[in-house]
């Protein structure tokens, strides 16, 4: 049996934000500079009331990595 291998999701390196691996371009800032060596995964629900989407700049919900490479 072969082994399936995943599609590694990708992240904006201007917006830190979580792409799916097929994305060639961010959806939130329009920006290709993507990369996949990334660690840490948060999840903004309410920007407005979150103080680490603050310390981020983040102004949108959804899924945000901590680093990116």
């Amino acid at each position: 049996m072969v082994p399936v291998r995943k599609k590694q999701d990708k992240v904006c390196r201007q917006c830190h934000r979580v792409l799916e691996a097929e994305k060639e371009a961010c959806i939130t800032c329009g920006n290709t500079n993507l990369s996949t060596d990334w660690q840490g995964y948060l999840v903004i629900i309410d920007p407005n009331r979150s103080q680490i989407a603050k310390k981020m700049n983040i102004d949108l919900p959804g899924r945000y990595a901590l680093k990116v490479r």
